[in-house]
């Protein structure tokens, strides 16, 4: 008993007292036979958490306690105290799994008939058509918002409309709100949605059926024609030439085409020609992932949608942390919704930072120290030696700031780690400077790098595009 005490209190060392009271406090059983470690927990919850998350802490610290290595066993012991017995149920937007894995085990959907194309090919969908008075604009989004509204407004005064950019930006949502806000405000205009995938399957279906003539009256008849995902006809060039037929007719009828895509039209090089035409010919909108304030909006929005009580600093962490898009955020709440349930807390910031950390750490590549280090010196100009040296001035403390929360954001390393690597600072310093950065983001103040301002969220995405450049 006075070992695993021991053993214990090295293991609260190294994790810190905080995290070692949450996951290792009366829930969580230390048994020591010959040289077998055995970790006993109350559910299979807190089995794979703490093997994902604590193993190498266990082992460095029983390394240290024993002076030896040890075998590590994980065990579910139904004796010990069960936090996860009894939670509150979730609402209906995220349902907690319980099944043997991380606390990402959470799912959220909601049920909603997905609209039929023209002349029926109904699909069934367990997703609610978006809506544009949901859609949080911001810099990166704000001129394909703009020009979805218009397309409602005013039909055929902006087509073709090409909405283009990367995964999960909000591409879907402007052309399902487009169609959900045509529906409701012009019910005198035709207007359909569908995939290139729905449409190229049904022009096939109507070649088949010898129904051709009828397709064509049902899409060329249309006053709206939404078809995401332009870059799925690449090498179907049967259906680009009876889209771009479909296309010029409606044109040529001053009707309204809606497109989006993953690529600019002079990207899309395995479309034909005289489509690509047609796409430039109209208003093309690039989307770019959110920038800070439009990742916290939609984070605003989606916990009060979920009915959340998630604190402010809780957001503005999250926000500041992933970065890629909105899929990213919807997932990080329902893995704190999941973990606050089965934990039986609330959901503050040290729970945040425990349960997304994995998350964090696997949006992106592997990153180490020196790769932080070369990409803000390569971005912002600065040496090396600065971001190393005790140097206050903004022209280097400001890229130094930049660079430890970087490494808090991209790395796996520890406080200390990153306080050594940059210029042998303490851990404190280095949780001032993430404090800072967090503070410069949520205020959208302008930082001095590399001898004129920037804006902190766009000097953050040049490093991190240099950091995926490698």
């Amino acid at each position: 008993m006075e070992i695993v005490s021991t053993l214990r209190a090295a293991l609260a060392e190294k994790v810190g007292q905080e995290r070692f009271e949450l996951w290792f406090g009366a829930s969580t059983r230390l048994e020591l036979s010959g040289r077998t470690l055995t970790v006993g927990v109350p559910n299979a919850f807190f089995r794979e958490w703490i093997r994902s998350n604590f193993r190498r802490a266990i082992e460095a610290a029983s390394l240290e306690t024993l002076g030896r290595a040890v075998a590590l066993r994980f065990r579910v012991d139904a004796s010990l105290p069960d936090p996860q017995a009894g939670p509150p149920q979730p609402d209906g937007n995220c349902a907690v799994i319980k099944h043997p894995s991380l606390a990402g085990d959470a799912s959220c959907e909601a049920s909603h008939p997905k609209p039929a194309p023209a002349g029926g090919h109904a699909r069934a969908t367990r997703r609610k058509f978006a809506s544009l008075s949901s859609f949080v604009s911001g810099r990166t989004n704000g001129l394909a918002a703009a020009s979805a509204e218009s397309v409602v407004r005013r039909p055929g005064e902006m087509t073709p409309l090409l909405i283009y950019g990367p995964t999960s930006v909000g591409k879907t949502h402007l052309l399902e709100g487009i169609w959900t806000a045509a529906r409701k405000s012009r019910r005198d205009i035709a207007t359909v949605y569908l995939s290139a995938e729905q449409f190229t399957t049904y022009f096939l279906e109507a070649l088949r059926g010898s129904g051709l003539p009828s397709f064509r009256r049902k899409y060329r008849d249309l006053g709206i024609l939404i078809v995401d995902d332009l870059q799925f006809f690449a090498g179907k060039r049967a259906t680009q030439v009876e889209l771009l037929h479909t296309a010029d007719t409606l044109l040529r009828q001053g009707r309204q085409l809606v497109f989006a895509a993953d690529r600019s039209p002079a990207e899309l090089t395995e479309l034909l020609p005289e489509l690509i035409t047609r796409l430039e010919s109209g208003m093309v909108c690039r989307i770019d992932p959110p920038d800070y304030e439009t990742r916290l909006g939609i984070l605003v929005q989606m916990t009060a949608r979920r009915q959340m009580d998630v604190p402010p600093e809780v957001q503005q962490f999250v926000a500041s942390r992933l970065t890629n898009h909105a899929r990213e955020l919807a997932g990080a709440l329902c893995r704190l919704q999941a973990t606050g349930e089965v934990l039986r807390q609330p959901i503050t910031l040290p729970l945040a930072e425990e349960a997304l950390a994995e998350m964090i750490r696997d949006s992106g590549r592997v990153v180490r120290l020196p790769d932080i280090e070369r990409a803000v010196c390569d971005v912002f100009g600065v040496e090396p030696a600065g971001l190393h040296s005790s140097g206050k001035a903004k022209r280097v403390s400001h890229p130094r700031m930049l660079a430890m929360w970087l490494a808090r954001k991209h790395t796996r390393a520890a406080l200390s780690e990153i306080g050594e690597f940059f210029g042998r600072r303490s851990h404190s310093t280095v949780i001032s400077a993430q404090k800072r950065v967090d503070g410069w983001m949520a205020a959208g103040e302008p930082i001095v790098l590399a001898e004129r301002s920037w804006d902190v969220d766009e000097a953050i995405r040049q490093v991190e595009q240099k950091l995926r450049a490698g």
